[in-house]
């Protein structure tokens, strides 16, 4: 199985810690987020990965040479300008070309989790989606929208009431049954086909592809975390928490 990490972001949010280093190498607990994320992917079966990087990318190279590449497969995708979500997993397909029918594991660096991997695979295999998103029912700035049946729908501003509709779209305009806000965590089971399907170019979040194709019919699907741990990083207090979490035996690295 193949993965991407996304680890190209600034990290401005990490400030100081990312005064002198990329996010990717902050530290929980003693181990670095890059390092995490890789073994736990390899403890799924993940045996090549390909992770972007910007923001002092020569220390990401670094560090993945000094490791031996943690045991895996690691190729390198530089971003001379940053892409977004999206923008970056489109320059790095060619990593998921030779495996067209075999799913991925698309996973933010800067989030910690003890989401079930296989299982969230199992179930993007059964309802045969584009795409399967872990979602937990938390509050968020912005949330994605997903009806009766754990499609993508649309999307919404925390706190408001009204969706947005980024472009015309039957599924969301037509919603008669329930519809329920959810909080995305970064992390994403992915059939390749998707690959084919992005028009976007240039820089671009991932989520904009998702409502577009879920407009057009597409299965977006939600895999629900709510009985997982799950720790956006972005801030330092958010990693202090992390680390003491990880020492308490809450969660295990």
């Amino acid at each position: 199985m193949k993965a991407m990490i996304l680890a190209a972001g600034l990290g401005t949010r990490l400030r100081p810690l990312t005064d002198d280093r990329p996010k990717a190498l902050v530290e929980v607990a003693g181990h670095t987020l890059l390092a995490i994320t890789l073994r736990r992917l390899r403890e799924y079966g993940v045996r090549e990965a390909i992770v972007n990087i910007h923001h002092f990318a020569g220390l990401v190279v670094d560090y993945l040479k000094q490791n031996a590449n943690f045991g895996m497969r690691v190729e390198i995708s530089r971003e001379e300008v940053l892409l977004d979500t999206g923008g970056g997993l489109k320059k790095a397909a060619w990593f998921f070309l030779d495996t067209p029918d075999e799913p991925f594991i698309l996973h933010n660096v800067d989030v910690l989790s003890s989401i079930d991997l296989d299982r969230m695979l199992q179930v993007h295999r059964q309802n045969q989606s584009l795409a399967t998103l872990a979602v937990q029912d938390r509050e968020t700035s912005r949330y994605l929208l997903f009806d009766a049946q754990n499609q993508l729908c649309g999307r919404r501003a925390g706190g408001g009431q009204e969706p947005e509709i980024v472009q015309p779209s039957k599924r969301i305009a037509n919603k008669s049954g329930p519809i329920q806000p959810l909080a995305f965590s970064g992390i994403h089971v992915i059939s390749p086909r998707l690959l084919t399907r992005m028009t976007e170019d240039g820089a671009f979040s991932i989520i904009t592809s998702y409502l577009r194709l879920a407009g057009e019919g597409e299965k977006i699907a939600a895999f629900q975390a709510d009985e997982y741990y799950w720790r956006d990083l972005g801030r330092p207090e958010n990693v202090s928490q992390a680390s003491s979490d990880v020492e308490q035996g809450v969660l295990r690295i």
